[in-house]
């Protein structure tokens, strides 16, 4: 991530998490990776991880299911 930039932090995690997924590296129905793997692999907090997920929810690229995580979907 490049701290320096005026895009703050988190749509930089978010956009490098969207195109994995575009990729195919995280497969359609495979469950995503956890919030702290994610965070300790960016080196950022874990609520930036959270609010890239959530950005990524929102446009229909992941569901979480209470209990069991996040699931890239089809």
């Amino acid at each position: 991530m490049d701290l320096d930039r005026s895009v703050p932090v988190w749509p930089q995690v978010r956009d490098e998490l969207r195109r994995r997924i575009d990729a195919g590296t995280y497969a359609a129905g495979e469950r995503f990776p956890a919030v702290n793997d994610l965070a300790a692999e960016f080196e950022v907090a874990p609520s930036t991880i959270q609010k890239a997920v959530a950005a990524l929810r929102a446009e229909g690229r992941l569901r979480t299911v209470l209990g069991q995580g996040s699931f890239v979907t089809d």
